[in-house]
């Protein structure tokens, strides 16, 4: 177990009248603006790390700080109540508020599409199903928060997500794991991809990225542009158009993905099985005001959509009954304050 300043348990009681003091989990409903009247947990767990859960939005991850320093990108939208969304078409975008993590799926990722004749919007519509929080609870060893949420439709799918974001007291990382299961009666289509954004000061000109992949593949003509720079970050710039990146990884090897600002003195690193989620894709999108770095594992190779992803012979489903395992750790570390090795970017 990590420490509190040096303490844990029984000696850290002796030094505070309540746990709150150093550990706690708020609970908010929004009162104002476009995310009025939804829900809002804010883990603190005694070792720099504040992340702020949203229940109404499949216990997606909206602000995290560390040591107060922001890590997660917010895009001008804000995260907003799920009432809101719009599934038709890309106006998914109308509602992305960024956030830490905006789980994508769980039956389509990608651009909109009509598969098999059924209409399905950018990047599905889980992050817009409100959960059921079955456990939150701060204690002196650890902060947890379990949620479930259901994709549903009549004749249509039926997927149940169950989530836990846990953080030991006292640490410098936190733990999210997934079990999505289709209890519906039929093999169903299964398409996750987690859209992880980081913004600035994390981002910036300074930053480098590390991914361990095999093989790194730019998604079209304009990501082709940059796919000799796709490891480093860049200053915000006057009509810059997104380049995304897909990274195939290693399925035998526990993948670690780094993103590290030596001049800023910190590293997000992210952990997670190469067999689960074998693809990850990178959103480069250092625009002005739109400046993110998305770091996005999935569990397939396309990324042009669900129909695409049948016509290519990559769309991986769940027969009836059965479950699939997810798990992401989330570490921040302090690095040696300096802009040494920036040109030591990784390669593929």
């Amino acid at each position: 177990m990590s420490s509190v300043f040096g303490l844990r348990g029984g000696a850290l009681r002796q030094r505070v009248g309540s746990l709150s003091q150093v550990v706690r989990l708020d609970s908010f409903i929004e009162a104002e603006g476009p995310a009025r009247g939804s829900r809002r947990l804010r883990v603190v767990n005694g070792g720099g790390i504040e992340l702020e859960l949203h229940p109404d939005r499949a216990l997606d991850i909206g602000q995290l700080t560390f040591e107060g320093i922001p890590i997660a990108w917010i895009s001008p939208t804000e995260i907003t109540a799920p009432e809101l969304y719009e599934p038709e078409g890309a106006r998914w975008l109308r509602t992305f508020g960024g956030g830490l993590l905006a789980t994508c799926g769980l039956d389509n990722f990608g651009p909109a599409n009509e598969d098999e004749g059924e209409a399905f919007g950018l990047h599905g519509r889980i992050g817009a199903q409100k959960s059921r929080v079955v456990r939150a609870e701060a204690t002196d060893r650890e902060v947890v928060v379990e949620a479930v949420t259901r994709q549903a439709a009549v004749f249509g799918e039926n997927f149940v997500l169950r989530r836990r974001i846990s953080t030991e007291v006292g640490s410098n990382s936190f733990l999210l794991e997934d079990t999505v299961t289709n209890e519906s009666f039929d093999e169903q289509p299964h398409m996750i991809l987690y859209h992880i954004n980081v913004g600035w000061p994390l981002l910036s000109e300074s930053t480098l990225v590390d991914i361990p992949a095999i093989l790194t593949v730019a998604r079209d003509e304009i990501a082709e542009i940059g796919i000799e720079s796709w490891n480093l970050g860049d200053v915000p710039t006057a009509g810059f158009k997104e380049q995304v990146f897909r990274h195939t990884l290693d399925r035998q090897l526990p993948a670690r993905i780094r993103v590290t600002n030596p001049e800023l003195g910190l590293e997000l690193s992210l952990e997670f099985a190469g067999d689960e989620l074998p693809w990850l894709y990178q959103w480069k999108m250092v625009g002005q005001g739109n400046y993110a770095l998305g770091i996005e594992p999935a569990n397939s190779p396309n990324v042009f959509g669900r129909s695409a992803a049948r016509a290519a012979g990559e769309l991986p489903t769940i027969p009836a009954g059965e479950s699939v395992r997810y798990s992401v750790r989330f570490t921040l570390e302090r690095t040696a304050g300096s802009d040494s090795g920036r040109d030591e970017g990784s390669s593929a």
